[in-house]
């Protein structure tokens, strides 16, 4: 189920503020319609940071609604509190998500032992596919691949993990201490192809949002060998991606579907709008992919 391009998708805001819940479900559309392979909801991207908790479970329920088993949905269930956290992944399991991602703690920056009990304690609470989620620049916590092997060893629901540490050697030390069922997802669209020469599924994707087409392509490209056009697109890709962490993800990868006319780029405080220097660089790079 978890395989190929998966979009990290923006979460659409009116200019009021509110969820744009027309626009949520018209992206779900686009994706199926441009052959995505499964579809986060509230993850960083989504800015879940700034939803509050009912706003997140509106979110969850809708894409579910919309999606209607055509497309997997990935149901983001993280938090710094593990009660919170686990409240998250039992809505998204009542409302039909496919599954739930878990980050790494922030802010309190758990022990070894304390991030293997945070998952522990959910997945022994909740009966469904959980993947886990390490993004140390964003948390502060670094899960490390003894831990994950701990987890993944002890807890069947648990089936893999979002890796955004971008460190190769980390990710390869992991699939050394699993069994080939484990999933391992890509965080970092700009390091996809050597993730997937160490045993990679797929990526969860930023630069999916914009160019699902071409990122699915490309993953399928690798799962049939064609490895030659994998690296071409791989490196075709590269620049785009850079452009999306100009500033803070996701005010790019927002201010990108904007100039394409796809929503109003807006965003909850304290992000804030792109400023004007690196909105013209980024308006410059979508005109050179014929984005524009």
């Amino acid at each position: 189920m978890f395989k190929g391009s998966m979009v990290a998708m923006i979460t659409p805001f009116k200019r009021n503020g509110s969820i744009d819940e027309e626009r949520l479900r018209f992206f779900i559309n686009w994706h199926i319609k441009n052959e995505t392979e499964a579809i986060l909801v509230c993850g960083t991207t989504g800015e879940s940071a700034t939803l509050s908790h009912d706003e997140h479970k509106a979110v969850v329920k809708a894409a579910v609604e919309e999606a209607r088993r055509r497309i997997p949905i990935i149901a983001g269930a993280g938090s710094n509190s593990t009660e919170e956290a686990l409240s998250l992944a039992v809505y998204a399991k009542k409302v039909g998500a496919d599954a739930s991602l878990v980050i790494t703690p922030y802010y309190n920056k758990p022990t070894q032992e304390g991030l293997y009990q945070h998952y522990k304690t959910i997945a022994n609470k909740v009966n469904l596919p959980l993947i886990i989620y390490n993004v140390p620049s964003r948390t502060g916590s670094n899960i490390l691949p003894l831990t994950v092997a701990h987890i993944y060893k002890d807890c069947k629901n648990v089936i893999g993990i979002k890796e955004a540490s971008g460190s190769l050697d980390q990710i390869t030390k992991i699939m050394t201490l699993v069994d080939r069922r484990f999933v391992l997802l890509s965080g970092s669209d700009e390091i996809v192809l050597p993730i997937l020469s160490v045993g990679g599924r797929g990526v969860i994707s930023v630069v999916a949002n914009i160019m699902p087409k071409q990122n699915h392509d490309f993953i399928k490209s690798f799962f049939e060998g064609n490895l030659r056009k994998a690296m071409s697109m791989q490196l075709h890709l590269y620049d785009m991606i850079k452009a999306l962490f100009m500033e803070t993800n996701p005010i790019p990868v927002k201010t990108a579907l904007g100039l394409m006319g796809m929503l109003e780029p807006n965003l909850r405080l304290p992000l804030y709008k792109m400023s004007t220097d690196n909105k013209n660089k980024l308006k410059k790079i979508l005109k050179d992919y014929k984005l524009i």
